[in-house]
This record gives structure tokens, sequence and C-alpha cells, in this order.
């Protein structure tokens, strides 16, 4: 009786609680994880890799995972969701939209962006109307952050890297596009790929989010071409080569950073 009576003391005082996935506090609900994590068809490496494998083997050629390429536990710690609002919660944040061909932006609070923005995407919401924390950052502002992060150890002759962090909520993600090479890094909660090679262009709208893609054109893309996908977790990076087509989906509320090898 006196256990009945103290859980329901419990409850009256705080309310029913949730079960949440905690990713270094960026909490999600299991029912706002809205795919499943999927099949992996790219090949996953550890920091045995050499150089020499990388460049014979994946530099030009082919996307492949690193899992613990680099001890970033430091790092993980730092963006952890109090901490990363109470050091930078007044620093601006510019956010990108989710348009392909989009140049659109919008600039505000990193502590008002993570009240206002970190809600599960929704399915009728289209590119255009959604905006999202990925790179374009003040790099001096976020200078001491990024500086305790250790890039993955391979690198292309002549290319520099240059970081680009970010945050977002469940279901969002960058819809098709390409760019120079690089790696990008999950530091908390998964984040879904998917690529094609250069000259396989895949079936999407620009003005489709990832998540409706998913839903309306993947199964028919998976069909047409060669797609590699794979869900990296934290302490797992994904290496795309040059030009090579590309389109992420968070599965949970995530803090990334990418390495662009320019």
């Amino acid at each position: 009786m006196i256990l009945v009576f103290l859980l329901t003391l419990i409850l009256e005082c705080f309310g029913t609680l949730k079960p949440t996935i905690s990713n270094g506090g960026w909490d999600t609900y299991p029912e706002d994880v809205m795919t499943s994590p999927g099949p992996c068809n790219i090949p996953i490496r550890d920091s045995t890799l050499s150089h020499q494998e990388f460049m014979d083997l994946y530099a030009h050629s082919q996307p492949f995972v690193i899992r613990d390429g680099a001890n970033n536990d430091l790092f993980r710690a730092l963006t952890g969701k109090e901490h990363l609002i109470y050091s930078y919660g007044d620093s601006i944040v510019r956010l990108s939209s989710a348009n392909s061909y989009s140049y659109e932006k919008r600039d505000m609070k990193f502590r008002e962006y993570c009240k206002n923005y970190l809600f599960p995407q929704n399915r009728n919401t289209l590119g255009n109307e959604t905006f999202y924390m990925f790179g374009d950052n003040d790099n001096e502002e976020w200078g001491d952050l990024l500086d305790e992060y250790r890039i993955p150890s391979y690198n292309l002759p002549k290319h520099s890297p240059a970081l680009s962090f970010g945050v977002a909520g469940p279901g969002s993600g960058v819809p098709f596009h390409f760019h120079g090479p690089g790696f990008a890094e999950a530091i908390h909660g998964r984040k879904r790929w998917f690529l094609t090679k250069p000259d396989d262009r895949p079936t999407f709208h620009p003005n489709k989010t990832t998540l409706q893609w998913y839903f309306e054109d993947y199964p028919t893309v998976k069909k047409e071409m060669e797609l590699y996908e794979c869900t990296i977790r934290p302490g797992e990076a994904i290496y795309f080569p040059d030009k090579w087509w590309h389109a992420t989906l968070n599965l949970d509320t995530s803090v990334f950073i990418s390495t662009f090898l320019s």
C-alpha cells in the first residue's frame, strides 16, 4: 500500500512519465521515429584501415563507413543538449531550406531554434517550408567547439578539410544533391544515408523532403538503379566520393558534423 501511494504521489507531481530515446539529452519519442534503419550495403571499416587502402579502394570509387576512426568522446560530451544550449544558446545560427535548389536562409538564436524547430518532420510539409541547422554558421563564434572535433585521419592530395556542424529533429534531412568529397559523422542520434553514382541521377522532386521521397519514391529508385544506403550511429562516419548524389534522413533528434575535403 505504501508503494502504491508513493507511485501515485510521484505521478501526481510529475505527470505520466513518457519513455524517450535519449542521445546526450537530445530526446526522441519512439513513435516519432518514422523509418527503420534499413539495410546497409556499404563497406564498414574500422581504424585499422590504412591510408593507402583508403586511396586504393574508396577515395575515388565508392562510399564506406568508418567506425571509431577518431576518438570524439570529448566533442560528444560538449555537444550534449544541456551543455550546448548553455554555451551557445545566444549564438546566431543560420537555417537552410530543405529544397534542393533553394538558397533561402533564416537566422535566429540557437536557443530559439532548439525550442521551436526540433520537432518531428511533418510528412505533408514541403522542402521550401522546412528549415534546419546545418553549416552556414560563424566558424569563429563556434570555433572553440569545432576545435575539439577530431577529423578522420584520411585525406586527399591537395585537399583541405572544412567543417560543417548541425542539429536537427527526427524525420528531417537534406534531399538529393552532390558536391565534393568528404566525411559525415553522427555525434548523437542516427542518420540514414542514400547515395548513387555521379552518372546515376536518382528520381526526386527538388521540393520534396527526404521523408516524402522515402515514402513516395524510394521503392522505385531502389528498383531502377544501384542505390547505396546505410544508417550511421554515434562514433561512425560515412565517406562520400566526389560528385556522388546523396540524401540524408535523421531517424532521431541528431547532432552531426561533416568534414568537406575541398
